[in-house]
Order: structure tokens, then sequence, then C-alpha cells
């Protein structure tokens, strides 16, 4: 090989070699494009990652219930609700329901005590107290429990009607507390097609697990039954069977052990109530003008219920200056 020849070759050597790491190099290579094909998906994934972040719910708070003496149950995001002043009136003005007020706060006492209790179902005419009833019960019982310095506290937690489905879900939070709570539930009661009575069957008697220890479950409604009259007449007129259709039905109510009827109050009863809020809050009107103020009331409202005792008295106050 001549000397030309030899450096030829070694030229062309080099040449080749350049280019190699020139193509190492260059962003066309193929381990170039996928490394930056790689960086460019990480980072895509990266944003999607915090976007996903930002557009999810923040974290539930750790449910703390020493916050407050009642609460509201959340079903989405799950929390319970603190209520800072329970709207309530004291058990002494609940007039015309002394014996449905002895028979409650007997059973919340002694479910206080952490003796045997039993379910309650407040039904019946609208206004007469059954809610008010609840408030007063627990209100009066926790202070008995602050007297006698028990170590655990008697707490009222509301569910709203449309997440009784949620119930288990909310029992399972209470469970594990020292504390002992009231569910209450205002104006409970199912249409034809409502099904989540099921789930409240389940969790008040019935199911594997049961309600907890430490829940007992309050109800107020204006049937008896928690179903409108013609929905059960309309199942037993259509049913094979029409003692089984209604069964399943009503067999949800025979899960309160306690049930107590409210009726309608009588004139005495009405004018006991309006008497018995005026003096509380100190309203300086004359008991003939009350009267006639009161029975004047009651007429234009078509009932004489503690509701409408209480809404006199709202007016009433107002017109005198006095803050309830």
């Amino acid at each position: 090989m001549t000397q030309r020849q030899g450096s030829s070759i070694e030229a062309r050597h080099n040449h080749s070699i350049a280019i190699a790491e020139f193509s190492c190099r260059s962003p066309s290579s193929p381990m170039a494009t996928q490394k930056s094909a790689d960086a460019s998906l990480i980072d895509r994934l990266e944003r999607l990652a915090a976007a996903l972040e930002r557009m999810a719910p923040p974290a539930a708070p750790p449910i703390d219930f020493e916050a407050a003496e009642a609460f509201v149950w959340q079903s989405a995001p799950e929390a319970f609700i603190p209520v800072p002043s329970v709207n309530r009136q004291p058990l002494a003005l609940l007039k015309g329901i002394e014996r449905a007020s002895d028979q409650l706060l007997e059973n919340t006492r002694r479910f206080a005590d952490g003796l045997s209790a039993n379910n309650a179902l407040l039904w019946g005419a609208r206004g007469m107290g059954k809610s008010s009833l609840v408030k007063a019960a627990h209100a009066e019982v926790r202070r008995g429990l602050a007297k006698a310095k028990a170590k655990h506290d008697l707490k009222l937690v509301e569910i709203h009607r449309e997440d009784i489905a949620t119930m288990p879900r909310c029992l399972a939070h209470m469970r594990q507390s020292p504390h002992r709570f009231i569910v209450f539930c205002d104006d409970l009661s199912f249409d034809k097609d409502d099904t989540s009575y099921k789930s409240l069957k389940a969790v008040l008697e019935g199911g594997i697990e049961g309600r907890p220890e430490n829940v007992i479950f309050y109800a107020t409604s204006n049937r008896r039954h928690l179903m409108p009259r013609d929905m059960m007449d309309n199942e037993r007129a259509t049913a094979i069977n029409p003692g089984e259709a209604i069964e399943e039905k009503v067999s949800l109510s025979d899960r309160f052990g306690l049930w107590l009827g409210f009726h309608n109050g009588n004139q005495d009863q009405y004018l006991d109530m309006v008497r018995g809020y005026a003096a509380h809050h100190k309203i300086k009107i004359k008991d003939d003008e009350l009267v006639r103020e009161a029975l004047e009331w009651s007429v234009t409202r078509g009932g004489r219920s503690g509701r409408v005792a209480w809404q006199y008295i709202q007016d009433l106050a107002g017109r005198l200056g006095v803050r309830l």
C-alpha cells in the first residue's frame, strides 16, 4: 500500500468517526429523539397530575366531636358540621305534651346512662312540638350529665331526610367515640318509589352489625307509618296479597320501640303555651289583651298548636320591641 493510499484510508476512517459522533449529538438521532419524547411525556404527566390535584376536593378535616354539642351530618363530602347554638325552647315551655315529654325524657336518660333504651318515633299533628321535644330532652339530659360530672357527653346529630341512605357511613364515625349520640331526623316520611327506607330498617334492627351501642335514633313524622294513607290504600287495592304488600312498607315503623303520638291542642292548652312564652321572655301585656289577641291569631291561622302560639309571640314581641 502506498503512502497516498494509507492517508486516504485514514482520512475516510476519521471522517466516519466524526459523522458518528455528530449523529450522537444531533437531535435527529433516534436516541436523542427518544430522550426528548420521554421528557415531553413526563412534563405532560406532571401538568396533568397538577390539574387533577387542583380539581380534586380538599381532604376531609378530622372529625372532632368535642367542637360542639350538636352537629349536622353532611354526606358529600362526609363531615359533621358543628352547630354553634341549637334552636330550641326550654322543656318547661312545651305545654300539652306532658305525657310524651315524660316518656321521651326517661328513655333518653336511660340511654345516656348506658342502659337499654328504644329508638323513638314522634308522630302526629303538625306544630305540636315533636322536634322541639327532642331538642329540649337532649338539653335536659345533657345538663344532668354535666352535674353528675360524667366522663362522656350526649351529642345531638341531625340527619336530613335525603341523606338517610348514607346513615351506615354516618354511624361508622360514631362507633369508636366515647360519647353517646342521638341521631335525629325531622319530618321523616317515604313516597311510593322511595327505597331508602330499606337501609334505615337494617340500621335500626335486623342487620348483622345493627346500630352502635352508643347511638339511638329519634325521628318525627306527621305519618304514623311514615307513608301517605292513599299510598297504603293503593298497595292494598292492587296487590294479590294485600297484607304482604303493605307489610314491607309499614315494618319500618315497627323498628321504633317507642311510639309517641301528638294530637291537636285545645284552647286551654294553647293559651297555656302563649302565657308560658310571654312570661319566659318577659313580655309585659295584660292577660285579657294577651288572650284576646292570641285567640284571634289562632283563628286566622286555623289551628291552636305550639307553633301557632310561638308565631304569635314572635309577632307580639316585635310589635312591643322585645328581643327574644
